[in-house]
């Protein structure tokens, strides 16, 4: 008889969760501060990294993250664009500050600039896209936090969790975890249970695949058969008497109903116009001699 399956605890179902986002495959390289996180080398040359260690990151990340008592004195910051959904994401849930995209130079140095900051604590998804905020952190003595991946430079980088860094799956999978362990050292979600949020949130989306539904919507023909059987007015509209045939083309144009006598808005027609005939085309008068033009 088959044991009953064992409930995996929260560690394991972590690591799991990372093994199906290929958190744990690095590069061909491997800095030299980055060997013991290292699990061991396979044949193509990949590096593997050890996701116990990752997931011990992970939580002395979340301890430095909950110690600070104001989180918009948090800054996450990502260059590269796999990771700017998860950081935007990431500060949504756990009220830190975050910046997407490029770095402005002089953004914790200048004090001049509209965007200046002193942020206690800095966040950030690559060691060497995001090489320009790190170098400034160092300056202004602000501790940081960084993903790193086999061959990422360790160079001021205060705590670094060992973690594919260039996958979108990946990253967005470590932001979703570091923010749900917040959340729970924060009392904001009970040890335990599931986070009702979605680890696909994170997940970095293909602008083509963002236009899809919306070019779906656009393009969905509109269904003329409703128009046909109701008017589109009051009880005097010629709406009522085009039939299904006439909106889908098959009937000519002598097949719609010509203005009733009541007219468009159920007010009678008058007979005459001006002096000329209702229905009559009207005969202009011969050139003025002299004039510019028919018409003055």
């Amino acid at each position: 008889m088959a044991a009953a399956a064992r409930a995996l605890s929260t560690k394991e179902a972590d690591i799991q969760m990372m093994l199906a986002a290929e958190v744990h495959l690095g590069t061909k390289n491997c800095d030299f501060q980055m060997e013991r996180y290292a699990f061991k080398r396979r044949n193509d040359g990949i590096y593997i990294i050890n996701l116990g260690k990752t997931w011990e990151k992970l939580q002395l990340a979340a301890r430095v993250i909950v110690a600070i008592e104001n989180p918009q004195d948090i800054i996450v910051q990502s260059a590269r664009p796999y990771g700017q959904r998860a950081v935007l994401k990431f500060a949504q849930y756990t009220g830190a500050h975050a910046i997407a995209g490029r770095h402005t130079p002089g953004t914790f140095t200048n004090q001049l600039q509209t965007s200046f900051n002193e942020p206690r604590l800095l966040i950030l998804t690559d060691p060497r896209t995001d090489h320009q905020p790190i170098k400034e952190a160092a300056l202004g003595n602000i501790p940081t936090i960084a993903f790193c991946d086999t061959d990422s430079p360790m160079r001021y980088v205060d705590i670094g969790i060992p973690a594919n860094n260039k996958g979108k799956h990946s990253i967005g999978c470590l932001f979703w975890l570091l923010a749900r362990m917040v959340l729970q050292m924060r009392n904001s979600i009970p040890q335990g249970h599931k986070w009702e949020v979605m680890v696909d949130l994170f997940f970095y989306r293909e602008p083509e695949e963002a236009k899809e539904p919306e070019e779906e919507e656009a393009t969905a023909a509109p269904d003329y058969a409703d128009y046909g059987a109701a008017p589109l007015g009051g009880a005097g509209d010629w709406g009522a008497q085009i039939t299904d045939a006439q909106w889908a083309g098959d009937a000519g144009p002598a097949a719609i109903p010509a203005v009733p006598a009541t007219g468009w808005a159920g007010d009678a027609v008058p007979v005459a116009v001006d002096g000329f005939d209702a229905g009559v085309a009207p005969t202009l008068p011969p050139p003025i001699e002299g004039a510019a033009s028919g018409w003055e």
